[in-house]
C-alpha cells in the first residue's frame, strides 16, 4: 500500500441516507457549502436517494462495508467528543481516514481507537489535526477545491474518477482509492496543478495493469444503490 496524500467530501452524520454518486453529479460539488457540511463531526460520502451506486474498483458488498463503517464511526466518535473539535470520516476498502481537528492529543488517540474497534475495519490512517475547527469559510473553500479535483481528474482521459475518493482539508487533499504505479504518478500530477491545492497525500493501495485490465473487463451493470441506516 502507498501512503501520501488525500482531499475531502464530507455530510452531517444526521443525513438519514448514503451512497456515492458517480460522475452524473460531480457538479454537485460546488453546492456542498449550502449542505450541513459544517456540522462539529461529518461523514464521507454523497447523501442521495434512489441513485446508482457508482462503478468503482470494490466490489458492491465492500461499498456497503464501507458506508456502514463511516456511519458508525462517525456516531461513535461523535458521542464521545460531544461538540469537541471537527472529525471528518472517510472509508475506502475497509481503510478509514480521519481528517479534521480536535483540542487535544488525548483526542486525537481516542478518535483513533474508536473507528479501528468498528466492525470490518482493517487500518486507520489518522490525518486529525490538533487545533481549533475551521470555520465555514475555510470549509467551503475545501469543498469547493475537492470540486476542482473531481473535474481535473475527469478531464484527464487516462485517469477514471471512479477509481479515487477525494477528501480535502485545510487545502490538503487526500486520495483514497486503487491504482497502477502509472495512475499514481499521473494524478498526482494532475491534482497539484489545482487552484487551491496546498498538498497531496496518498492513501492509495496498488494494483497491477494486469489486474486493472482484467477488472476493466469484467461486465458492469449498475445496481441500485444501497441505503444504509444508522
Amino acid at each position: 500500500m502507498s501512503l501520501h496524500s488525500f482531499t475531502q467530501r464530507s455530510f452531517a452524520p444526521s443525513t438519514p441516507r448514503f451512497a456515492r454518486l458517480g460522475l452524473a453529479v460531480l457538479a454537485c460539488a460546488v453546492l456542498l457549502p449550502a449542505l450541513p457540511a459544517c456540522a462539529p463531526l461529518v461523514v464521507g460520502g454523497m447523501a442521495a436517494t434512489g441513485v446508482m451506486v457508482a462503478v468503482d474498483r470494490r466490489t458492491s458488498g465492500t461499498q456497503l462495508e464501507d458506508e456502514t463503517i463511516e456511519l458508525k464511526a462517525a456516531a461513535r466518535i461523535r458521542d464521545a467528543l460531544a461538540e469537541r473539535g471537527h472529525v471528518s470520516v472517510n472509508a475506502y476498502n475497509r481503510q478509514v481516514l480521519l481528517t479534521g481537528e480536535v483540542p487535544s492529543e488525548q483526542d486525537k488517540a481516542l478518535a483513533a481507537q474508536i473507528a479501528a474497534k468498528v466492525e470490518n475495519v482493517r487500518a486507520v490512517v489518522n490525518e486529525l489535526a490538533v487545533m481549533p475547527a475551521t470555520t465555514l469559510t475555510q470549509r467551503s473553500n475545501d469543498a469547493l477545491v475537492s470540486g476542482r479535483v473531481k473535474a481535473a481528474i475527469v478531464d484527464t482521459k487516462e485517469l477514471s474518477i471512479h477509481a479515487f475518493d477525494v477528501v480535502t482539508e485545510r487545502g490538503t487533499v487526500y486520495l483514497l482509492g486503487r491504482a497502477t504505479e502509472r495512475e499514481t504518478k499521473l494524478v498526482t500530477q494532475v491534482v497539484r496543478q489545482v487552484q487551491g491545492v496546498q498538498r497531496v497525500v496518498r492513501v492509495l493501495e496498488s494494483m497491477t495493469e494486469e489486474e486493472l485490465t482484467r477488472l476493466q473487463s469484467q461486465p458492469r451493470t449498475q445496481q441500485p444503490a444501497v441505503n444504509v441506516k444508522k
